[in-house]
């Protein structure tokens, strides 16, 4: 059976609509609508990323709308150029947060937790867009059937290893490990890995070993 994706090229969506430095911002807001997108990447030349425009750069064009901008506080006033602005160069944030086509899930999903963001552009090694991964596309990792799990874990992890016999059971993506192993200090890194097979939503550790108590 197949492995679970490990890079982000395999769960981005290859079909990314971007819009060029020019585009104006009635044009974006059309495109975000039409294709239920939250962002969109700045293109200019043959598809290098110069930045993205998202919802929240849009919005300060409605908020600015009757406000008087001679008082505007200062903290407001990278809004306020935004609010004024009517093409994707002056509405864009830039330089653009984007994810390797080959980096892993985990890496894209502490950039977007870290950077507070829903999508990523997914670049080459020339910084040229090659999709667009969302925090939906990193979820479906979980969808993954429970027996896929459980013969990855048996087959890459546990038979490899230099250990007794292992159960392997696997129910809603939890994994449930019982037998007993010789050496007891191999039970947090087998945990640690089995961890770390996508997929898994948590771990039932129940082996013992020599000089370990029944988990």
């Amino acid at each position: 059976m197949p492995d679970s994706p490990h890079i982000v090229s395999d769960v981005m969506t290859h079909t990314a609509v971007a819009v060029g430095r020019d585009a104006s911002f009635k044009d974006i807001v059309q495109l975000m609508e039409e294709w239920k997108v939250s962002s969109l990447p700045v293109l200019e030349g043959e598809g290098r990323v110069i930045g993205v425009v998202s919802e929240a750069d849009l919005l300060p064009k409605e908020g600015f709308r009757d406000s008087d901008p001679d008082y505007v506080q200062l903290d407001r006033l990278p809004d306020l150029a935004k609010a004024s602005a009517v093409t994707a160069e002056g509405l864009m944030s830039s330089p653009a947060v984007t994810v390797h086509a080959r980096s892993t899930l985990p890496q894209a999903a502490r950039i977007m937790a870290r950077r507070k963001i829903k999508r990523l552009p997914v670049v080459n090694d020339e910084g040229l867009l090659e999709g667009v991964v969302s925090r939906s596309d990193l979820l479906k990792v979980f969808l993954r059937p429970d027996a896929d799990i459980a013969d990855e874990i048996t087959r890459d992890i546990i038979f490899p290893a230099p250990v007794e016999p292992v159960a392997v059971t696997v129910t809603d993506g939890v994994v449930t490990l019982t037998g007993r192993i010789r050496d007891a200090t191999l039970i947090p890194l087998l945990v640690r890995l089995v961890r770390g097979v996508e997929g898994v939503v948590d771990v039932d550790c129940r082996l013992s070993g020599a000089g370990a108590e029944e988990r």
